[in-house]
């Protein structure tokens, strides 16, 4: 638990509200990289996003990246949690952290623990498909944020951003590679072979799908919070779509769009009714999806490699590995048979 009476004083220093009164904090979620508790003052109501004490030290450098995307979404159109303080001094809690709008919602992650949604979307299949073009639709604004005139110009590299990618992932996959991975080599060499029709840079997630954002209670749909920045950066946008819509079932009608996922797609929009969502949002063109379907397959592949390669007895990093060749299979498909680029 973090030490309430510290914490009182950094809020006092800090002029916000709730001076003198008593800290009520409740631990929320948490792992290796991060943990967020509830904090209730006075009138002040936020969440506490803080490293934990074994946390590597870099995290603190994390957390103040997160804290600038997150800053930077104040005044925006981007469904958020608001930005309110943040505190660089590690003699107050041990490590940096901040402190955001505590969000009145649900997770997709909490909820059934992902395999079902509460009413009304469990049983209104209209309204369960409005969940997935909120989805699509915060991706589609957060890529149109004005990233330059918000101060995050040294977020990223935007420049030569997709010539980058192959490079620098596949240095990552040699540093833990155990296996040979089928399909790596070529749909490595389709993309360096292709690049988007187009590149526009702009805000993007890193890891934007279902786990990380949250939705107000009840309906119809309405996305509340785009949550978890650990991967945000300036790059390309239309990779946080692709990566949204990997996996996505053909004919989410189909019995077995219940289970294609990590959460229940049946009854969702199609993939196309997606893209075109986007796209319409975003003013972005959306004729090379492919290109990122491949990237966004790739790259994901390496990355559930790395925890397949340290799972040890740990059931759920092993069950990454049968993804994994899955993943790669598919990048190397879809290079094979698309029409893009030809």
């Amino acid at each position: 638990m973090i030490d309430v009476e510290r914490l009182a004083g950094w809020l006092d220093e800090s002029g916000l509200p709730g001076k003198g009164e008593p800290i009520e904090q409740r631990y929320v979620s948490g792992g290796a990289q991060n943990e967020i508790y509830e904090v209730r003052r006075g009138e002040l109501h936020c969440a506490l996003r803080i490293p934990p004490s074994t946390a590597p030290a870099a995290r603190d450098e994390g957390i103040l990246r997160e804290w600038r995307i997150t800053e930077a979404l104040n005044g925006t159109d981007v469904p958020h949690t608001e930005a309110i303080a943040v505190c660089t001094d590690t003699a107050v809690l041990g490590r940096t952290f901040y402190l955001m709008e505590f969000v009145d919602g649900w997770s997709p992650m909490s909820h059934t623990q992902g395999r079902g949604w509460p009413a009304p979307f469990d049983k209104d299949l209209t309204g369960r498909a409005g969940l997935a073009f909120q989805l699509a639709e915060g991706a589609a604004l957060l890529g149109n944020v004005d990233w330059k005139a918000k101060g995050l110009h040294d977020l990223g590299r935007p420049e030569g951003f997709h010539d980058r990618q192959v490079d620098r992932w596949t240095r990552y996959l040699e540093k833990v590679k155990g296996r040979e991975l089928p399909g790596f080599d070529e749909a490595s060499a389709w993309l360096r072979g292709h690049k988007p029709l187009d590149y526009v840079p702009g805000l993007m997630h890193g890891d934007y799908q279902f786990a990380n954002v949250m939705f107000r209670h009840g309906g119809p749909a309405r996305l509340a919070a785009i949550v978890d920045w650990e991967m945000g950066t300036v790059g390309d946008p239309k990779l946080d779509l692709a990566w949204m819509l990997r996996g996505w079932p053909e004919d989410t009608s189909a019995p077995e769009a219940a289970t294609a996922s990590y959460v229940d797609l049946f009854g969702m929009p199609s993939r196309q009714d997606l893209i075109d969502h986007y796209a319409e949002v975003s003013g972005r063109q959306v004729d090379d999806m492919d290109y990122y379907d491949v990237l966004a397959q790739w790259k994901l592949a390496i990355v559930l490699e790395q925890g397949f390669q340290r799972a040890g007895d740990n059931e759920k990093l092993q069950a990454f590995g049968p993804m994994v060749l899955q993943l790669m299979k598919s990048a190397a498909d879809l290079a094979e048979t698309t029409r893009y680029g030809a």
